[in-house]
């Protein structure tokens, strides 16, 4: 007998888990640093409303339909030439776990270094070298990573309602409470302002920058988890009382305004210890110690912050690892297990060029990226596109109307015909015409 979810509140909060993670905090700071601050902000806006929403529910209503995996749930009356396309999601589910648990093992890393006390060591100049330290230490950013994969695989194993619903109904609520305790504080900082300033004031000549368009878009399939299966997977367990928009828009929203306030406690302790904004990958793992090491009682809440920003890679870990074992679990009736221990392993070895991308293999790269940093534009930039591609049309122009309609639970409306048609033209268009772009100006 197939899962499902203890309840409906159960399933929005491990899905708003699923969403919000590293995606959220690590790279939304660097990516809207590096791409201009609030004019970033607006298209990324656009983006989530105009294409990450719609294929959100899209995923969610193809999930129900099929009760199933992600690969399954393009099968039923499909046709040969749709047959193999939801592997797309699950490949890309794969890919980004296979680094997501390397930067996860950062994360995890900063915990012990937090209670330990060998992070408050550091001075303010040496954080960096701290970090640099680390990463690029022999096999030990492999050991972080592999413990990370351990806790997701032992929390999968207990199941969908057991294991990964249970642990998102306590852990996300301490996160929200600790992101929004250190926006607080760090906007009080001298010349935390200009940060405010950097991500709520638009600088319009950054829209003239081509880049700007396709990594917002990236980071909004990336930040909400559109293109990754995970929807598809979440939503075959389930049940039909459950409204699909309503779950898609508390979903987007609480990702969003979990981005947008993390940004807030990261812009403003950027300006005011003189940091860059387009610091890189790097810049939470480098600034956020200096606003605890100002903070009082800044030792005690770094730790938990820490701990709960590893605890958010999991619960976002979770729903990547879930992806491929649904597929193994149905489609091969392997035990559930078993098929951890699979796509865990699997998982692992492919992440190994990028734990060790800044150490043991810190000289290679290809176009001038690290290998870490090659997966993440990869999957972000084309990868995941080309999945929610793939998933707009199958529901857009594949399912007929009624049959899309009904099982996003949207009916013959015009708000019902508004998202078809976006998933029928300016979705598909928008994708296009961006990885077109892109590719041009490689």
């Amino acid at each position: 007998m197939r899962e499902h979810w203890g309840s409906t509140a159960g399933f929005i909060v491990a899905t708003i888990g699923a969403a919000v993670g590293l995606g959220n905090i690590w790279r939304f700071a660097y990516v809207t640093g590096e791409n201009g601050g609030a004019a970033f902000l607006l298209v990324y806006l656009a983006c989530v409303a105009l294409i990450g929403l719609p294929l959100m529910i899209a995923e969610l209503a193809l999930g129900r339909r099929a009760s199933a995996d992600a690969v399954t749930a393009f099968q039923p009356g499909a046709g040969p030439l749709w047959r193999h396309a939801g592997w797309a999601g699950v490949v890309a589910a794969g890919l980004i776990l296979s680094y997501y648990a390397v930067i996860a093992g950062w994360a995890l890393r900063y915990v012990f270094g937090a209670a330990t006390g060998g992070l408050w060591q550091a001075d303010a100049a040496g954080y960096a070298a701290y970090f640099e330290g680390f990463i690029g230490h022999g096999m030990e950013p492999v050991l972080w990573q592999a413990a990370m994969l351990a806790a997701a695989a032992l929390v999968v194993s207990g199941g969908i309602k057991d294991g990964i619903e249970r642990l998102n109904r306590w852990l996300m609520p301490l996160l929200a409470v600790i992101v929004v305790l250190l926006a607080a504080f760090a906007v009080t900082l001298p010349g935390g302002m200009r940060g405010v300033a950097f991500i709520l004031s638009p600088d319009w000549s950054a829209l003239s920058r081509p880049a700007v368009y396709l990594n917002a878009l990236g980071q909004a399939f990336f930040s909400l988890g559109v293109g990754m299966a995970v929807f598809i997977t979440y939503a075959g367990y389930l049940d039909r009382r459950t409204s699909i928009p309503r779950a898609a828009l508390a979903v987007a929203a609480g990702d969003t305004a979990f981005a947008i306030v993390a940004g807030l406690a990261i812009f403003p302790a950027v300006f005011a210890f003189g940091g860059d904004p387009a610091a890189g990958p790097k810049l939470a793992f480098i600034t956020l110690p200096q606003v605890f090491a100002q903070m009082t009682g800044g030792i005690v809440i770094g730790l938990v912050f820490f701990l709960l920003l590893a605890a958010a890679a999991l619960t976002s870990m979770m729903s990547l690892l879930e992806v491929p074992v649904s597929v193994l679990v149905h489609r091969w009736q392997l035990s559930r297990a078993r098929a951890v221990t699979i796509v865990s392993l699997a998982v692992f070895l492919a992440g190994l060029p990028s734990a060790l991308s800044y150490g043991l293999l810190r000289h290679w790269s290809i176009g001038g990226l690290p290998l870490l940093d090659l997966v993440d534009q990869t999957t972000s930039n084309i990868l995941l596109p080309l999945a929610g591609l793939v998933c707009a049309v199958f529901v857009g122009w594949r399912l007929k109307p009624v049959v899309a309609l009904t099982n996003a639970d949207l009916g013959m409306t015009g708000v019902g015909w508004i998202w078809l048609w976006l998933l029928r033209i300016v979705v598909p268009a928008t994708i296009v015409v961006i990885l077109l772009r892109s590719s041009a100006w490689r």
